[in-house]
């Protein structure tokens, strides 16, 4: 046993001896021992993004990041964008997801605000269209941008005798009592965005009159975008629906382009009056808290390359950021943007939001 003994104690000094002499290359090989075995598991990192409802993108797009980071990727779904918001600030000291996508500058500063995310300046940043809003310490980077417009149901004004309205004035008149459905403010982007337009035309101590008069013209009131447009809207609905509703510019090409008819053009159409339309930016950032910070970092680098800002022209009917992204033929044929879209200043939105809301709520839904 002592020759045991002192077999070991040889041993061991003759390790402490080569490691004092080559100190960095043990570091070294200690380090290329762990980067083997982490390849040698073969075991994908699993990333969480939460998200709004209506975000979408292709399978063989987000395949393509897995293989090349060795990654699964789900999605948390959340509601509207306001609902899912809400979810990632009550679940922020325990996040349950790494990456947020969708949070938009309507709803952005309160995001901020309540510090849910971690900066991160993507190279990617660089291809960003000159005139898209980044955020100061990019805690969040923008993936996308439309118009929020009102939207009409052509057959309903073809078969109906009525102009269409071209004025947030009009939409007060008797003729379109009932007519209008739109979405909360407080839960949905999309209403947010609306409610912002009000705003910028009739200015903080106008459009609590105006929506005053909305409300006793027999508006509806929805809580989210996916319920206005595809329960209330009368293209879905039917007859007993509403003919016009708050969505998007981009709507229309989707009608069209996806329809199961052969149709001429699409049933739909956007009203581009004076103010009739918001411009929203939506943006995605990494959640504070999240444990896989490299796989999220290489997830927002991914959403800003050209794969990713392709792919979602047609699955979400937004318009990329990215400068070097071509607009596919039959989406720019039949898609238009309102001049000037009406943009409030984010400062002005952070210290007035809620108390708009609350306003809001109070003269429409009490």
């Amino acid at each position: 046993m002592k020759y045991v003994k002192l077999l070991l104690l040889v041993l061991l000094m003759t390790l402490l001896l080569a490691a004092c002499g080559k100190g960095e290359e043990t570091e070294d090989l200690i380090i290329d021992i762990d980067a083997s075995e982490a390849l040698a598991s073969g075991e994908p990192q699993e990333l969480v993004v939460m998200s709004h409802d209506s975000f979408a993108v292709s399978e063989s797009v987000i395949a393509a990041f897995e293989e090349a980071n060795n990654a699964t990727v789900s999605f948390v779904k959340s509601g509207d964008t306001g609902a899912a918001l809400n979810r990632a600030i009550l679940s922020k000291e325990s996040p349950i997801a790494d990456v947020f996508f969708g949070v938009d500058n309507t709803f952005l500063s309160r995001a901020l605000d309540e510090e849910i995310f971690e900066p991160y300046t993507s190279p990617n940043l660089i291809n960003i269209h000159e005139g898209i809003p980044l955020v100061e310490g990019n805690y969040v980077v923008p993936v996308d941008y439309g118009d929020v417009c009102i939207n009409y149901d052509k057959n309903y004004f073809w078969t109906n005798p009525l102009f269409i309205p071209q004025t947030l004035e009009d939409f007060t008149k008797s003729e379109y009592a009932g007519l209008l459905v739109v979405e909360n403010p407080a839960t949905s982007s999309p209403g947010l965005a609306f409610m912002l337009a009000t705003i910028a035309h009739f200015g903080d101590d106008g459009y609590l009159e105006y929506w005053a008069d909305l409300r006793e013209n027999g508006l509806v009131v929805v809580n989210d975008w996916e319920t206005a447009y595809y329960s209330n809207f009368s293209r879905y609905a039917g007859p007993g629906g509403q003919p016009m509703v708050v969505s998007y510019s981009t709507s229309p090409a989707a009608e069209w382009l996806f329809s199961e008819k052969d149709i001429g053009e699409s049933p739909t159409g956007s009203i581009f009056g004076p103010d009739t339309c918001y411009r929203q930016f939506e943006y995605a950032g990494i959640l504070k808290g999240t444990q896989n910070r490299k796989l999220a970092e290489a997830f927002i680098d991914f959403m800003l390359d050209d794969e990713f800002q392709t792919d979602l022209i047609m699955q979400m009917f937004v318009y990329p950021v990215n400068q070097e992204v071509d607009l596919p033929e039959e989406f720019s044929d039949v898609t238009l943007t309102s001049e000037p879209p009406v943009v409030l200043d984010p400062d002005y939105i952070a210290e007035n939001r809620d108390r708009w809301i609350q306003e809001w709520d109070e003269t429409v839904l009490r």
